[in-house]
């Protein structure tokens, strides 16, 4: 049954919209992009995001993201320190990115991930990804259980350091859910994409990723290089969006794959954000545990169950379309069950809410219950029996 919501939204949004008119997309000189709002999710420009590439050195957000995991899990520590086997001393090179670790010397996981993160250390890939998983063999098994897990469709790894092979394969589009789900699961560990030097065996190493001294407010995450492939970037940003207790970090992922240079990737990522702040706004149109409405409940303890949202939600927009929105404004419909049936968990789904304009979906959210509504007595629910089951026979 659909159900909609009281329209004290637009008010909202009219005065969050900007005076930013909407420009066209931006043509670059690369292989494949997109740019998402990662804020609200919204994909904002794309060309060619399913195709399947080379990902190179982008391959080592993917092993970050298993090693966070294990972190997280607590099958290693950040503490521990790790000897350095042959296998990550040997490792390839041409990549042009090592820590240059040395056989049997031992060196800190915090280290490992700070030179894999910062300057694309390769043979701190391999020592990352024997120490959390025993063997390269198993943790790239484990990277692409991730990759199933998180829907990466057009994604499979053959290795954990993003060197060449005809296994090792991604999509610009894969890469920005990546990135966005690593900022999202691994807060605690985004500073490490920001790093800009990192020195090591009396060897200082400059980030790869010129973003990070070109736009002040880009914070991540990791640039890749092949002959074959070209030179690809995995770009995030923030900027402040809003007014005093509305405001935010408005967060944009841009993904650029296959551009013919350093300072091409650089330029053409930069257009790309730029666009992106430039012709669409997002607003926060609810916080969380805000309440959408008092849903009606039976055979509950009470009557009546706050409904509402259990995360932020926001919509993301072309700049000049909200300013349009007292004419035409969002539409809101809830969709759950009728009746609803208590018991009821705190945070328990029970419908989605679904925000249009102009008759084009923007928005998709769950609704849950607020609090608890456990079952009632036997009276309470024999009696809603009854009820429920006159209304159905007179329905």
């Amino acid at each position: 049954m659909y159900r909609p919501v009281l329209p004290l939204v637009c008010a909202f949004l009219l005065l969050a919209a900007t005076n930013v008119d909407a420009q066209p997309a931006p043509l670059l000189a690369a292989r494949s992009w997109i740019l998402i709002d990662a804020t609200s999710g919204a994909r904002l420009a794309a060309y060619d995001a399913s195709i399947r590439l080379e990902p190179a050195s982008l391959t080592k957000l993917m092993t970050a993201y298993v090693v966070f995991t294990a972190l997280n899990e607590s099958r290693i520590n950040l503490g521990d320190v790790v000897a350095v086997s042959p296998a990550a001393f040997a490792v390839p090179g041409k990549l042009g990115a090592r820590m240059y670790l040395e056989p049997g010397r031992v060196v800190s996981v915090d280290q490992l991930l700070r030179g894999m993160l910062t300057v694309s250390a390769s043979d701190a890939a391999i020592a990352l990804a024997e120490h959390s998983a025993g063997s390269t063999d198993n943790f790239v098994a484990r990277m692409n259980a991730e990759v199933r897990r998180l829907g990466m469709s057009n994604t499979h790894f053959a290795n954990p350091t993003g060197h060449s092979d005809p296994q090792n394969y991604s999509s610009a589009e894969d890469l920005a859910l990546l990135a966005r789900r690593l900022l999202t699961d691994f807060p605690q560990h985004a500073p490490l994409f920001a790093q800009r030097e990192f020195a090591y065996n009396n060897v200082s190493q400059a980030n790869r990723n010129r973003l990070l001294w070109t736009d002040s407010q880009v914070d991540g995450m990791k640039t890749g290089q092949l002959s074959a492939a070209g030179w690809s970037v995995v770009a995030t940003t923030a900027r402040a969006q809003g007014q005093g207790e509305r405001s935010f970090q408005r967060r944009l992922v841009a993904v650029v794959l296959g551009a013919q240079s350093d300072s091409a990737r650089t330029q053409e990522t930069l257009r790309l954000i730029n666009h992106g702040y430039a012709a669409f706004d997002t607003v926060q149109l609810y916080r969380r545990g805000d309440v959408l409405a008092q849903s009606e409940i039976w055979k509950g303890s009470r009557s009546v169950v706050p409904v509402g949202v259990d995360r932020d939600v926001y919509v993301t927009m072309a700049a000049d379309e909200l300013r349009t929105l007292g004419a035409n404004p969002l539409k809101l419909l809830i969709e759950r069950p009728d009746p609803l049936i208590a018991p009821l968990q705190e945070g328990e789904t029970i419908g989605r809410m679904m925000i249009s304009a102009s008759g084009r979906p923007v928005a998709d959210v769950p609704v849950v219950a607020l609090e608890r509504v456990d079952s009632g007595g036997l009276w309470r629910r024999a009696y809603d029996a009854i009820v429920l089951w006159w209304r159905n026979r007179s329905g």
